[in-house]
């Protein structure tokens, strides 16, 4: 089964999502980022969500996670939660 391991910042509308990402996109530090801003626990850890199988989280985030680049930022990307900046460090 596969496996991946991500990161993410939590924010609750997308307007904070997107100046998140502008940040990032130009060099911020994500796990600076996460403690900052975001809304879940995990970012007390930067953000990190270690590792994890495809079906565990919430099906918009597990495509992002399953499908897209690998560590590239990506989205503002919308769950029940709110809006989440996700990097993707590995899959296999």
């Amino acid at each position: 089964m596969a496996t991946a391991s991500a990161r993410h910042i939590l924010v609750k509308t997308e307007k904070e999502a997107q100046q998140l990402l502008t940040k990032l996109k130009k060099g911020a530090d994500f796990g600076m980022l996460a403690k900052k801003h975001s809304k879940c626990p995990s970012g007390k850890k930067g953000g990190d969500l270690g590792e994890f199988r495809r079906g565990q989280m919430v099906k918009a985030f597990d495509d992002v996670v399953f499908k897209k680049k690998v560590l590239e930022f990506h989205g503002p990307v919308k769950t029940q939660f709110g809006y989440h900046i996700i990097q993707t460090i590995y899959r296999t």
